[in-house]
């Protein structure tokens, strides 16, 4: 055994039991939406790095889907790195992924013509590391198959987002099904910000924090990504009639 230097059967079961240990030996960072009374709400001040985190739209239909796709699309946005985005249904628009920030020449479509494809895929692309976010859209998230992507998140310190997609409203409840995400969030449609103008303002959404590890829920009336994949948060101004927009910037 040599005396000077590490001994490297030593070493190789150190790196060997980080591996394994994955969350516990790799410190986590976090990406805040930079709004302080949602990142309040939020363990250490955002959404965890190296951790699985679960959307759905507010009801059955498309256009609370398409609003939750696109508040997953600009948390991507505001990450570094290239983006993998698994599905079965190729129905995703990528110009309005571009409109909230998360810009094609970043993007790696992943299409699967059967959804345990697109769990497969997606946990590979977790464990593979390096990139700035891993989305996969799923009907359903068995508990399995949710620990199986956050250990692989935890693994490479990849965050991981699954947007839950129903065809039907009877697949709907299985929203209710416990899961190993980090947080739980459901997005619906709100009337668009009022102008003094005739026109259309920006468009609004209520986002419901539904379930935080070591945290509690909440309901956010928010302002929808802009072109950087930043939020508005709208707050009373103290009538209870009338609201006032505080933009909000993310690192």
């Amino acid at each position: 055994m040599p005396q000077n230097g590490a001994n490297p059967i030593i070493s190789d079961l150190r790196d060997r039991i980080q591996h394994l240990e994955g969350a516990i030996a790799r410190p986590k960072s976090i990406l805040p939406f930079g709004a302080a009374d949602i990142d309040g709400h939020l363990p250490g001040g955002g959404l965890a790095y190296g951790a699985l985190h679960e959307f759905a739209g507010g009801g059955a239909g498309a256009v609370d889907g398409a609003a939750a796709a696109l508040f997953v699309a600009g948390i991507a946005a505001r990450t570094k790195g290239k983006v993998v985005w698994c599905l079965a249904r190729p129905d995703l628009f990528a110009p309005a992924l571009a409109q909230v920030g998360l810009h094609p020449d970043r993007v790696i479509y992943v299409e699967a013509i059967r959804e345990e494809y697109v769990l497969e895929a997606c946990e590979e692309a977790l464990r593979f590391g390096g990139l700035g976010a891993v989305v996969a859209e799923l009907v359903r998230l068995p508990m399995v198959a949710s620990r199986r992507l956050q250990l692989a998140a935890e693994g490479s310190g990849t965050i991981g987002m699954v947007i839950r997609r129903w065809r039907r409203q009877t697949e709907a409840g299985d929203f209710g099904h416990p899961t190993a995400a980090a947080t739980r969030w459901r997005i619906s449609v709100l009337p668009s910000e009022p102008l003094p103008v005739p026109g259309i303002g920006r468009a609004r959404w209520l986002a419901e924090l539904i379930r935080v590890k070591a945290g509690e829920s909440a309901d956010f009336e928010i302002g929808a990504c802009d072109a950087q994949g930043r939020i508005s948060l709208f707050a009373d101004t103290g009538n209870g009639s009338d609201q006032t927009r505080r933009s909000v910037h993310t690192g």
